[in-house]
């Protein structure tokens, strides 16, 4: 019987699959440290994002078969070592495309209509305040006819783009490799698509409202300070792709001058530590 370690957590319905399937599963979280030691005795092994199956764990655990990520990207995985070796890695693209891309959406909403602060004003103040936070915090903004920059659209990108169209929204894609897609906007019955095709990068920074990415980790940020100086004034930033995709330090500087309005953020550089002085400007996470 082949055995199966989930080192970073499961849905219970997969769980239950495997068993079902004849697998010995064993659903654990061990640190990364000490997987070397356990690793040795299990024929696969699940993970997420918080493990990494590097070319040194690889080499200590021979009798390793298969590496399996439920997630899209396989930064934390040496695929190439991996299958050099023999073993066989897979991952779940599309799972998550929808999930994400409301995310997405969510923080969009959050920032444009001030829910974030006023959510976090009102358990210290509202007894005391009610009136001036509602007159603070009744200026939000529609999303319709604003423009979306989606750095990234593969299938996260254009998941959000087929929201946003359906929102009433001009979206401004950006990518290094796609340069067109037919997006479904409405109901599948409705059977309309809008083909979209790709922008160049200035020219999405000069238009964008609001700018979410979606790409695997960089060597360097996608979005530095002089890439934040080409924004719009008041522009919206989400990340929910890798920590490291937006530069921290100018993101702070820019949300403090006014010139970034916020930014939704669901991943950091320095996890599971992000640093505190991001955490207190003017931002939602998730």
């Amino acid at each position: 019987m082949a055995k199966v370690l989930i080192n970073d957590g499961i849905h219970p319905t997969g769980e239950r699959l495997m068993k079902e399937a004849g697998l010995e599963v064993v659903n654990h979280s061990y640190p990364q440290a000490e997987l070397a030691d356990i690793l040795g005795d299990f024929d696969a092994i699940c993970v997420r994002s918080a493990t990494k199956v590097r070319q040194e764990l690889i080499d200590q655990c021979p009798n390793l078969k298969i590496i399996a990520r439920g997630g899209v990207g396989l930064d934390n995985i040496d695929v190439a070592y991996a299958k050099s070796k023999g073993v066989q890695v897979y991952n779940t693209p599309a799972a998550s495309s929808r999930s994400v891309a409301e995310l997405a959406m969510t923080h969009m909403m959050n920032l444009s209509r001030e829910i974030h602060q006023s959510n976090r004003a009102m358990p210290g103040e509202g007894h005391s305040k009610f009136k001036a936070l509602k007159k603070s915090y009744s200026k939000g903004v529609e999303l319709e006819g604003k423009k979306l920059g989606i750095i990234g659209f593969g299938r996260i990108g254009q998941t959000l783009a087929n929201i946003a169209l359906g929102m009433g929204m001009e979206v401004l894609p950006v990518d290094l490799v796609i340069k067109s897609a037919n997006i479904p906007v409405g109901p599948k019955s409705a059977n309309l698509n809008i083909e979209l095709n790709v922008v160049g990068m200035d020219e999405m920074l000069e238009k964008a409202d609001y700018i979410s990415l979606h790409v695997p980790s960089t060597d360097k940020a996608i979005l530095g300070a002089e890439e934040m100086k080409k924004m719009k004034p008041g522009v919206v930033l989400v990340n929910t792709a890798r920590g490291g995709s937006i530069d921290e330090e100018a993101l702070i500087e820019h949300i403090n001058t006014g010139h970034v309005k916020g930014a939704g953020l669901d991943v950091f550089v320095s996890e599971p530590t992000p640093r505190e002085d991001l955490l207190c400007t003017r931002s939602t996470f998730s």
